[in-house]
């Protein structure tokens, strides 16, 4: 199992994240914040953040997408 909320593991996830969106003819904006010591984790830990609205993209760029 991978670690997705360190660094690394973050920015693999908004990558996912953008790609699959991408490919859909979204435009989605994604940015990986670290929000430091989390003692319930016990590790600092890494946030991805969007532009989405529940989940969904809100910016279509359609057949641009395609090309």
């Amino acid at each position: 199992m991978t670690d997705l909320c360190d660094r690394d593991g973050a920015n693999r996830l908004a990558t996912k994240i953008q790609d699959f969106w991408k490919k859909r003819g979204f435009d989605v904006s994604i940015e990986v914040t670290d929000e430091g010591f989390v003692s319930t984790m016990r590790s600092a830990r890494s946030d991805v953040r969007s532009n989405m609205i529940n989940g969904m993209p809100t910016k279509f760029f359609g057949e641009a997408a395609a090309s």
